[in-house]
């Protein structure tokens, strides 16, 4: 799962909201493996349309489902609006490892 955040009207109040509040509510969903959040994201050439990101990493499409379903995973998603005056892009997809 891959989240995107255009730029907050309170950069500051994003920051500790989220760090304080949102990350250790959004890391109790069951399942996840591994996450991982920035808030220096760059395009390369140009400002970035992005503020933040994060990143969370589940085993196979059923714990994400199961994740983002559960109690915790409500609460999570129903937090998004106290700090993200932006909104936010959530995305989704299988992941293809390289062959080894």
């Amino acid at each position: 799962m891959v989240v995107l955040y255009p730029a907050p009207l309170d950069p500051e109040h994003f920051r500790e909201y989220y760090l304080n509040t949102h990350i250790p509510l959004a890391t109790k969903m069951p399942g996840i493996v591994d996450w991982r959040y920035s808030f220096e994201v760059s395009a390369g050439r140009g400002e970035s349309p992005y503020f933040a990101i994060f990143e969370a990493d589940f085993p196979d499409k059923a714990t994400f489902v199961a994740a983002v379903t559960s109690p915790e995973g409500v609460a999570a998603i129903a937090d998004v609006p106290n700090y993200a005056t932006g909104g936010s892009i959530a995305l989704n997809y299988p992941v293809t490892t390289r062959p080894e």
